[in-house]
This record gives C-alpha cells, sequence and structure tokens, in this order.
C-alpha cells in the first residue's frame, strides 16, 4: 500500500466535492460569461453553466482536456444561448449631448473592433486573452486543433491591429 493521494480524475459525484472541484474555474468562467454575452446576467450564465456541467458530469474525459476547458467550454455555450435570447435594446436618448470620455471611447473603439471579428475570432480571443487559457484549453474550448487556434488568433490580431490603429 502506498501513501500516495488518490487522484481524481473526474468531477466528483457529490455536491460539496463538486462544488470544490469547480470553485478555482469560477472566476475564468464568469470572464467568459460576460465577454460572450454583452447585456445578459453572467451570473446566470455561470448557474446555467455549473447547473449543465452536475448534470453530465459522468460525460467529463480528463483525456480530452482539462477540467478548465470542459467548464468554459459548457459556459460557452451557456453564454451563446443567452445572447440569442436578448433582444436588441433601443437607442438611448440623449438629452445632454454626448459626454466624452477618453477610457469609455477606448472601451468602446476596442468593442467595436471586436464585434467586427468573426465569431469564431471572437471565441478565441475571448478565451485566450480574457479567460486566461492556454492554447491547448483554448482549443478544447473551441473543438479545433491547437494549429487552428494559434491561426485564428493571428488573423485575429491582424484584423485588430489594422482597426485599431491609430493614425496622427
Amino acid at each position: 500500500m502506498t501513501d500516495e493521494p488518490a487522484v481524481v480524475v473526474g468531477p466528483p459525484s457529490d455536491g460539496l466535492g463538486f462544488a470544490e472541484w469547480v470553485r478555482p474555474h469560477l472566476p475564468a468562467m464568469a470572464r467568459l460569461a460576460a465577454r460572450l454575452a454583452v447585456g445578459a446576467d453572467r451570473d446566470d450564465i455561470v448557474q446555467e453553466a455549473l447547473a449543465r456541467a452536475w448534470s453530465k458530469r459522468s460525460q467529463y474525459d480528463a483525456s480530452r482536456g482539462t477540467a478548465s476547458a470542459w467548464l468554459l467550454a459548457i459556459t460557452a455555450d451557456q453564454a451563446r444561448k443567452a445572447a440569442r435570447r436578448l433582444r436588441p435594446v433601443g437607442e438611448l436618448e440623449d438629452h445632454d449631448g454626448p459626454v466624452s470620455r477618453p477610457d469609455l471611447d477606448a472601451r468602446m473603439d476596442v468593442d467595436h473592433a471586436l464585434a467586427t471579428l468573426s465569431a469564431r475570432q471572437r471565441l478565441a480571443v475571448d478565451c485566450y486573452y480574457f479567460a486566461d487559457l492556454s492554447v491547448a484549453d483554448t482549443a478544447a474550448v473551441m473543438g479545433c486543433s491547437e494549429g487552428t487556434v494559434k491561426s485564428t488568433l493571428s488573423d485575429a490580431r491582424a484584423r485588430l491591429r489594422t482597426l485599431l490603429e491609430v493614425s496622427e
């Protein structure tokens, strides 16, 4: 008999164990939900993702990717569903004229530039840069190879570079 601790390969089947298993991944899940479904309640998206992960926990396969990638793939799916449910909001009335805020203007420029990317490029950028996933985990979330992720990120950076280029 060895003194090595047992290695948990998949999510625990008890509620408390499952909660502890997902806890380290919650911040990344929340960031990804907020990026992919702007205007939706990110906490609702994360809650739906956790419920889905709980019901599908027997399908988790550690040989196909990390727990983080699995949970973020579920979160991305739930965020896409939430974004589809959102209705376009009417234009806000402008009573006092435009207010110039450089920080907000820059954020709007970046958000607008990101919105022009293809859905695949946005997902790669969101996973890699905003959810801080590795290339391998991003590939698992996207369901593609690591080379495809690298190529997609390269194309997205090139597009963003031209869109965000500052001309003086």
